[in-house]
């Protein structure tokens, strides 16, 4: 599948989303000063997009997406919320969630550089799944650089962390002390709608 280039902020904004979710600063504009109102979707156009809105969000491609889905829906539970569990719990969004880095997309490019551990070993597959319990530390040899020791000491930016993990301020290293639910997930998204596309 080809790759969008579209700029991050205004696809976000055409799959209503804010771009703030995805760790950009908002911008704000008035491009529609009348107010008028877009062209109702139809069904399935609604649920497309929502899928769309997960990918983008996370930045999965098609296929593994629909890996995920088909996991899902083997789970206990409800298949929606399976889904987002699932995709919360990749490596790279760990990592964003930590604080280590400002956006998911980052994220992704410094665990494949081999930037991190998972219990002491180095992974660098961003789509790796954490278990609870499991410890995420930036390697050794990447903490003198200049993006990891900025997040250490006094002067260490606060993160804002879900529930489901543990850093101490100013470390370098996080812990997943259980697995995330669908209420830990802040992203707005109505998974029920991915559900009922796939169900066709």
């Amino acid at each position: 599948m080809a790759k969008n280039t579209q700029p991050i902020a205004k696809r976000a904004r055409a799959l209503g989303i804010s771009p703030a979710v995805m760790g950009y600063a908002k911008k704000h504009t008035n491009r529609n000063p009348g107010g008028q109102m877009r062209k109702k979707k139809s069904e399935y156009a609604q649920q497309l997009a929502e899928k769309q809105k997960v990918k983008f969000v996370y930045g999965i491609m098609e296929r593994q997406f629909h890996t995920y889905y088909e996991k899902a829906t083997r789970m206990p539970g409800r298949p929606g919320d399976n889904l987002l569990i699932l995709v919360e719990r990749r490596l790279d969004n760990v990592v964003y969630r930590l604080g280590f880095a400002n956006t998911r997309r980052e994220a992704r490019q410094l665990v494949s550089h081999a930037h991190f551990t998972v219990n002491g070993k180095k992974v660098n597959i961003p789509s790796y799944l954490v278990k609870a319990g499991d410890v995420v530390e930036v390697c050794e040899s990447s903490r003198s650089s200049v993006k990891f020791s900025k997040l250490t000491g006094e002067d260490a930016p606060v993160v804002l962390l879900p529930q489901w993990l543990e850093r101490d301020k100013g470390s370098l290293k996080g812990t997943v002390t259980k697995l995330p639910v669908r209420e830990d997930i802040d992203v707005p998204i109505e998974e029920h709608l991915i559900v009922e596309l796939y169900s066709k």
